[in-house]
């Protein structure tokens, strides 16, 4: 038989988290939402196939609109073209905004990056010089000759191959002429190269990686002791580094010597504005970063886009 003194705490926090599981809501106009656990929610039904688990439990649960808690962050799910339509044409001033997250602060510039910037005054203003100054029309065909350049060199590579691992090659193909918009050479070949893939290869890691602070505060500690903190905190100084080298090697030459006939690239543009200062809008070292940040970024790193954040 077991001891009273040991069954009574046992049944005691039994019926608490029976309580706070089936706690009654107050009727509210929110949409279906499936039953959810004390403190973590909704995610123990999340599985690495993300798009699979809330299709299920939109099917079984939702509908077009369902509500999930991941932790404590509500999450509106949307599984239908007339819904999505409304959010992002008809109401999409109310949804602009991306959630707050600290490991995005810590990674992204204190959120400067255009991806993940607040909605406003400082979102259009970096939007506009990015669409004006490297994805415009004129942009994209004044850089035609580098895409060429870069094309023929890997068709030559595949000439000279017997196997041919092509996704590996077109990754490298895209990052080449990325790296020489933007920094006016690639980072792809020898020692550099090498250094510079792999800390790419890191910042992508993190940056898709699983933040247990920012959906169950009360587990903070967790990513402390795993150094999942630490980690981040390194690839972000990292980064910060070799981007902060690519500025100031660019100040030295352009003190030096002037531009020596070089063709212009993303970094001069951004310095260029820096120090014309006619746009509204103060272009410190952290913007420029977070601007030159942003060109490295693949769209599918942002899972977390898939959701729209409720808090």
């Amino acid at each position: 038989m077991v001891p009273l003194v040991y069954a009574l705490p046992t049944l005691l926090l039994l019926f608490l988290i029976k309580l706070l599981y089936n706690r009654p809501t107050t009727k509210t106009d929110l949409p279906p939402s499936p039953p959810k656990l004390p403190v973590i929610g909704n995610l123990h039904q999340i599985t690495p196939l993300l798009h699979h688990s809330l299709h299920s439990l939109s099917q079984t649960h939702g509908g077009p609109l369902m509500l999930i808690h991941l932790g404590s962050v509500t999450t509106l799910v949307v599984s239908s073209a007339d819904a999505a339509r409304e959010i992002m044409k008809t109401q999409d001033i109310v949804f602009a905004n991306r959630p707050d997250v600290k490991m995005w602060r810590v990674l992204l510039c204190d959120l400067k990056e255009v991806s993940v910037a607040p909605y406003g005054e400082y979102w259009r203003q970096v939007k506009s010089i990015m669409t004006l100054h490297l994805l415009s029309n004129k942009k994209i065909e004044e850089n035609r000759d580098i895409r060429e350049e870069e094309i023929a060199v890997m068709v030559e590579k595949i000439k000279n191959m017997e196997v041919v691992n092509l996704s590996d090659m077109f990754v490298k193909f895209t990052n080449d002429v990325v790296c020489r918009v933007t920094f006016g050479r690639k980072y792809s070949e020898g020692e550099s190269g090498k250094k510079f893939r792999k800390m790419l290869g890191e910042f992508f890691e993190v940056l898709g990686s699983f933040n247990l602070e920012d959906f169950v505060p009360q587990l903070a500690w967790v990513d402390r002791l795993r150094g999942f903190n630490a980690k981040v905190e390194r690839v972000a100084r990292e980064i910060g580094e070799f981007l902060d080298g690519i500025v100031d090697e660019r100040l030295r030459s352009q003190s030096n010597a002037g531009d020596g006939g070089r063709r212009e690239d993303f970094v001069d543009v951004l310095l260029k504005i820096q120090k014309d200062d006619k746009i509204g809008l103060t272009l410190d070292r952290l913007v420029i970063k977070a601007l030159l940040l942003v060109t490295q970024l693949p769209p599918r790193i942002f899972r977390l886009d898939l959701f729209w954040f409720f808090y």
